[in-house]
């Protein structure tokens, strides 16, 4: 594809500007305490993690690292950030009716993360069985998740958003049929609501469309389901709808999803 050079031009441009940045140290700092360095070693002692790299993407809730494995494989490691109130915070309506959690101390903000990065592990796991295309999770230790790369060379894979203007309209259109494709698997064969779906929790990778940031994502049975499939619906809506023709589309999905809904509920 023609957009995937010119990603690549920038994203070495953006990556060379950060190693100038003597604020990088600071990060590492700051996410590395004393206990995820605990942590880091003890997957190093298991032959998971050989070596950290560097950032390949950094936010409020977690920062994500290009490391490599024993064995020179490409890895993703993500750290929650633990001592954030604000996370805890936002992420409380995606527990709250979530069996998993009940047995959570509210007041143990450390283990209520460990939860939480234990919860994308097991939701990473589940999509990959049912075919829906993410990274594939390869271990998780305290609040850090080890992920399957997608990138090249420590240059991580583009957001949809990044790309979208370097896409012709037919590009654009494969890629909305595979992303309506994987939210029906999402749906009907996970028994999952993603519950952030939008352009910037997807990746292209390999000319094809993937499904990022699953931590959220809710069982069908959680009392807002309905509320965070609905909002994961707009947000297709209005991305690929500002672009292109696909309006009764959305709604045939939205009809389908619904019934995979109900089916659930009923079978409660």
């Amino acid at each position: 594809m023609r957009w995937r050079s010119r990603w690549l031009k920038r994203e070495r441009e953006e990556l060379l500007d950060r190693r100038k940045d003597r604020d990088l140290i600071k990060t590492v700092e700051e996410v590395f305490d004393s206990i995820t360095l605990g942590h880091l070693y003890r997957l190093e002692a298991k032959g998971i993690i050989w070596e950290i790299k560097g950032v390949v993407s950094s936010g409020k809730e977690a920062r994500v690292y290009w490391a490599k494995s024993k064995n020179g494989e490409d890895l993703a490691v993500k750290i929650y950030l633990s001592f954030t109130a604000e996370f805890r915070k936002s992420i409380k309506k995606y527990i709250e009716g979530d069996p998993r959690f009940e047995k959570v101390p509210k007041n143990d903000f450390r283990k209520l993360i460990y939860e939480w990065t234990r919860k994308e592990f097991r939701n990473l796991k589940r999509l990959k069985e049912v075919g829906v295309r993410v990274p594939k999770p390869i271990a998780f230790q305290g609040n850090i998740l080890v992920m399957e790369f997608l990138g090249e060379n420590g240059y991580r894979a583009p957001l949809l958003v990044e790309v979208v203007d370097d896409l012709s309209d037919d590009e654009l259109f494969k890629i909305w049929e595979d992303v309506r494709e994987q939210v029906s698997k999402i749906v009907c064969e996970a028994g999952l609501v993603h519950a952030d779906l939008s352009e910037y929790n997807i990746m292209v990778w390999k000319e094809k469309p993937w499904i990022i940031d699953v931590a959220q994502a809710v069982h069908l049975e959680h009392p807002l389901s309905v509320e965070f499939l609905e909002r994961d619906l707009r947000n297709l809506k209005y991305f690929f709808g500002e672009r292109l023709e696909i309006e009764d589309e959305i709604e045939k999905l939205r009809g389908d999803l619904l019934k995979c809904l109900r089916k659930e509920a009923h079978s409660q």
